[in-house]
């Protein structure tokens, strides 16, 4: 018990004794241990390596997991050392939707069909999602949380005491400098009312007194230097690690982008195969159309019956006098011969649909030009 108290007490002494060194370093009124411009470029460089891996940190996590409270989630699990559920990405839980509603709808019918086949690519894409979650906080995030939880607390620990030995050094030169003041008062020539043998045994006395603390002040004050100068090292060391810690994240970096290139190209080739199966089913529009405008008058001329459809003379077509409608071009096409019609996006033309024709094609209209167009490139307006 005593030695706390007493280990308290001394704590509480230095403490004051720094608080009052720092208060006269701000008004002015005690020197300050300048540290050199080669040390002061280390710490700026790492005051502004933590800021933006701190911000850069936070915004991945936040690209990666856009839900705050999945975060949070998160965290706390972390927290407690215990892994995180697996969760289902919003991607997959798309698919699972379409699914059940085309399983509603009837699987067999255009929509459901469809819904089907969606479906099963969102949870493909979803699958995609996780895989790259998982690979960039391995291989991004976790160096960056290791470095501010663990390189970053170990730098500012050593330069707070850094900051408390310069302190401890810069109060024994104040020290030393004011016992130096007095000593030299006490050895100076006593006055004429000092002619008395006792006055100069008591001149004598606090010379001496004051010598013994010149002493212990120099001695306090090499001490002192040399913890400074053993900490300044520390954490000179600490600091200049700071360019492998630059090092380290640009392996990461590079490992973050190949695993963001990696899942884009996932999804484009899901997309793609997506586009390609929906090409191969049935369209809703163009057999609506087939059967609305299915009648014996809207035949066109040259055209003599619906198995001659492969042999069709675009240029003997002519558009029924009802049943048109205006369409919206989604996508660039290039006709593959002349029977089909080149289109640009966003241009609107006139399409319509001839018995017997590919469920997958209209004939589309632009001016006097007339061809063939793909149903799946087009989005029919009412």
């Amino acid at each position: 018990m005593d030695f706390n108290v007493k280990k308290l007490a001394s704590g509480a002494g230095l403490f004051f004794t720094r608080a009052v060194q720092y208060t006269e370093e701000k008004l002015g009124q005690a020197e300050k241990t300048e540290l050199d411009a080669h040390y002061e470029n280390l710490m700026s460089r790492a005051d502004c390596t933590k800021h933006w891996t701190e911000k850069i940190y936070r915004q991945t996590e936040v690209l990666l997991q856009p839900n705050p409270s999945a975060r949070i989630e998160e965290f706390l699990y972390e927290k407690l050392d215990r892994k995180a559920p697996s969760r289902i990405t919003n991607a997959e839980l798309l698919g699972q939707y379409m699914q059940d509603a085309a399983t509603e709808f009837g699987p067999g019918t255009p929509y459901g069909t469809t819904l089907i086949k969606v479906g099963e690519c969102e949870r493909r894409l979803g699958a995609a999602e996780r895989e790259y979650i998982q690979t960039s906080a391995i291989s991004f995030l976790t160096p960056f949380r290791n470095f501010l939880e663990g390189d970053w607390r170990t730098i500012t620990k050593e330069r707070r005491l850094l900051e408390n030995l310069r302190l401890d050094l810069d109060a024994c030169k104040t020290r030393l400098k004011k016992a130096k003041v007095a000593e030299a008062k006490a050895t100076m020539a006593p006055d004429f009312q000092e002619t008395r043998p006792r006055n100069y045994v008591l001149s004598a006395s606090a010379s001496a007194l004051w010598s013994e603390e010149v002493e212990k002040a120099e001695h306090e004050l090499r001490v002192a230097q040399t913890e400074f100068d053993r900490q300044a090292e520390v954490t000179r060391l600490l600091l200049e690690g700071i360019s492998s810690t630059h090092v380290n994240h640009l392996r990461c970096l590079h490992e973050f982008v190949e695993a963001q290139a990696a899942y884009y190209k996932q999804c484009h080739h899901h997309m793609q195969e997506l586009q390609k199966e929906l090409g191969r089913l049935p369209n809703a529009f163009a057999l609506n159309s087939t059967h609305s405008m299915g009648t014996a008058d809207c035949v066109p001329e040259g055209l003599s019956s619906p198995g001659e459809t492969d042999t069709l003379k675009i240029e003997e077509v002519q558009a029924p006098a009802s049943g048109t409608r205006k369409a919206k071009v989604l996508y660039d096409y290039d006709a593959a011969d002349s029977s089909e019609l080149s289109l640009l996006a966003d241009e609107l033309i006139t399409v319509y649909t001839v018995p017997g024709m590919d469920s997958d094609w209209l004939i589309g209209e632009r001016g006097n030009q007339r061809g063939k167009v793909p149903v799946t490139y087009l989005e029919l307006l009412s």
